[in-house]
């Protein structure tokens, strides 16, 4: 399938997403050892952050498959040397292989392939799979977000005290001792998975450190969105993608209708 004019079609780019995320997962699986190390071979990048065979792999098997899907969008992914040409085009495919490299390489579940259609620095389309879970979850501008088909929402909760919240711990602690009250959540490997499970409800708030990445971002900050909430940094901005400086300031994930209050805490937490 080629999606030659996404703009006019998210839905259809949103399938074609899907279809290769669940591929590119299927690929990942083969070397995932649940509850022990993964049989992939693994490197370890300038940083110090790992990336294995399976990263690679899936991330040669993505941009194949999604770059004839969308001839004419540029490529960001994690495990792509990055190509300056992609800030001329309108539209970009922004892809994580494996978000939560050291979770799969240990066997834990929580790790994703994320895949978004960015427009004009939003996403427009965007799925998160977590293949040794079965759970798919995805995003079409304006047609709403799903988990397996069925729709999602994020908690109907606009109080601040007793929030379910994830995140680096002393992000949270910051908010605290600014009063905010936060119940601290077991810290999710994947920085996609954490956005989402607030879109699923299963977290009132999940907060990113400084310096994440557009692909760790796009995808699920679509779906977050269409779910009923907002991804934004903490004075209220969202983010904008494909930029020449892909890293972000720390940003927040949270229902709409607790953004402001979350806000008006972090202004606290800054004085």
């Amino acid at each position: 399938m080629v999606v030659s004019t996404p703009t006019g079609d998210a839905a259809r780019a949103l399938d074609v997403l899907m279809q290769a995320a669940r591929a590119a997962g299927a690929m990942a699986l083969g070397h995932f050892r649940r509850g022990a190390t993964t049989s992939a071979k693994v490197f370890w990048k300038d940083g110090g952050s790992p990336v294995t065979v399976a990263d690679h792999e899936a991330d040669a098997f993505l941009r194949d498959r999604l770059s004839r899907a969308f001839p004419d969008a540029g490529w960001l992914s994690e495990e792509t040397a990055d190509d300056a040409r992609r800030l001329d085009r309108r539209h970009v495919l922004v892809v994580d292989p494996i978000d939560g490299t050291r979770a799969f390489m240990r066997g834990d579940e929580r790790w994703a392939v994320c895949a978004a259609l960015v427009e004009d620095g939003r996403p427009i389309a965007g799925v998160t799979h977590l293949p040794a879970r079965g759970e798919t979850f995805a995003a079409a501008r304006g047609a709403g977000a799903t988990l397996n088909g069925a729709a999602l929402r994020v908690a109907e909760r606009a109080e601040l005290k007793g929030a379910r919240a994830s995140g680096p711990k002393p992000l949270i602690e910051g908010f605290n001792a600014a009063g905010a009250g936060l119940v601290t959540m077991e810290r999710e490997p994947s920085l996609a998975y954490r956005i989402v499970s607030v879109a699923a409800g299963r977290l009132d708030i999940a907060f990113a450190s400084a310096r994440s990445h557009d692909w760790d971002l796009a995808a699920a900050d679509l779906i977050l969105q269409e779910a009923g909430g907002a991804l934004t940094d903490l004075e209220g901005i969202r983010p904008l993608y494909n930029r020449p400086e892909t890293r972000h300031p720390e940003l927040a994930a949270a229902p709409i209708a607790l953004s402001e209050t979350l806000l008006s805490a972090a202004r606290r937490a800054r004085r």
